[in-house]
């Protein structure tokens, strides 16, 4: 019992300070290591803006403005219509009339929901682009979200994929500010840290990357049974060779559940993505890259921290109820706490003016602690649960909470 709970102590303790120190010497990075090929004599090529959508009728006005606002020229759009039932298809045909003179856009249509890497796959077999930028019907991209991203791709041919950074713009509940706070302080840290330490990061995000279409040919694109084609297409490359960059410079403004039932069903598909993932990438934990085999193996130790907590957690509210003792560690207490707010402050310094976050955001860190210690718990062990039960769940679409 004592090395369960050491290890339920240490893991997190251990991977923050990790990622911490590696998010640190990564933004020093960025601020004075150039890239060798930022735009010397490259061309302009054509960049396909693709954009699937099933029953996001509305949602879609919105993701597309910010598409006419993009300050680099050469872009297509193409609208990809996923078996919607509501008005979907007829707001597609409409923003194609409003926005044709300004760059060329097709409009695709499927007629039977098959999911979302299903109508990317089919998307991008319309697009005439050498460059795929992927986004996701609820976002509002940023003008400038192209040229960072084409930089990475010049900078080194084996890049295969760019990934942009999310940044939470529904505020208004306290659901969704304790949000901005994991999108600032735990996902940013954590992709940058990973970037700088291992090379290579678990992840794109799906609502906004970039991708080479040749890598993604390579890759044999998007697999329709994957239930989150985003975790998947990443080691799918990784897995024929290509390389997938952090491009925090490339931003796009998302909608976030506002429900818990919502947040935590999130949760429970990342989750369940993951070990999809892990499982089909296993073999890698020997044969890959050394930075894939330290990224695989993080995932398992997450995976087993979070068995061993909810036993650690159980055990301890045993005791109390038998013993009536209160047993709580001061020193280990503020020590977790000190590390999320160290964490949290160097995520504040890195996001503060790109993310519109005050000072004020960061006093709802204690709540954040204990609240998404439970989410995610519960969604971890729910979806590994799911994992086993049921192995061969295919991903579909269904209308998520947005907070609209």
């Amino acid at each position: 019992m004592n090395t369960i709970s050491t290890f339920v102590i240490l893991y997190p303790v251990i991977v923050s300070i990790v990622w911490i120190v590696g998010s640190i010497f990564y933004s020093i990075q960025m601020r004075t290591v150039p890239l060798r090929n930022l735009h010397a004599g490259q061309p302009d090529d054509l960049v396909s803006v693709l954009i699937p959508g099933h029953n996001e009728q509305d949602t879609l006005a919105s993701v597309v403005e910010s598409v006419s606002h993009i300050t680099y020229s050469n872009i297509e759009l193409v609208l990809i219509n996923d078996g919607s039932q509501d008005d979907t298809l007829k707001v597609m045909h409409e923003l194609a009339n409003q926005y044709q003179s300004q760059f060329p856009v097709k409009v695709v249509n499927i007629e039977v929901n098959r999911g979302k890497a299903n109508a990317l796959n089919v998307g991008a077999q319309e697009a005439a682009g050498a460059f795929l930028l992927c986004l996701d019907a609820d976002c509002y991209v940023d003008a400038n979200v192209i040229q960072p991203m084409l930089a990475q791709f010049y900078n080194n041919a084996k890049v295969g994929a760019v990934a942009g950074k999310p940044i939470v713009r529904n505020r208004t509940s306290i659901l969704g500010r304790l949000e901005l706070l994991e999108y600032v302080g735990v996902i940013d840290i954590i992709k940058r840290g990973q970037a700088f330490v291992t090379g290579h990061i678990t992840t794109v995000s799906g609502v906004v990357v970039a991708y080479r279409k040749a890598a993604l040919e390579d890759a044999g694109w998007w697999n329709i049974d994957a239930i989150t084609e985003d975790i998947d297409i990443t080691w799918r490359l990784y897995h024929h060779g290509w390389q997938v960059i952090y491009c925090p410079r490339a931003v796009a403004w998302i909608l976030v559940p506002e429900r818990i039932p919502d947040l935590i069903n999130q949760r429970r598909r990342w989750a369940r993505g993951g070990f999809e993932v892990l499982f089909r990438n296993r073999e890698m934990l020997v044969t890959g890259r050394l930075s894939e085999q330290w990224l695989l193996l993080d995932m398992v130790l997450s995976d087993l921290w979070a068995i061993s907590c909810s036993f650690v957690t159980l055990f301890y509210l045993f005791t109390v109820a038998f013993t009536g003792d209160l047993i709580m560690d001061g020193v280990i207490l503020f020590l977790l706490l000190f590390i999320s707010l160290v964490q949290f402050l160097i995520g504040y310094a890195d996001s503060r003016k790109s993310d519109f976050i005050s000072w004020q955001d960061l006093l709802l860190l204690p709540l954040y602690v204990i609240f998404y210690w439970f989410i995610n718990l519960v969604s971890c062990l729910t979806s590994l649960g799911s994992f086993f039960l049921d192995p061969r769940h295919v991903g579909s679409w269904r209308s998520p909470d947005r907070g609209l």
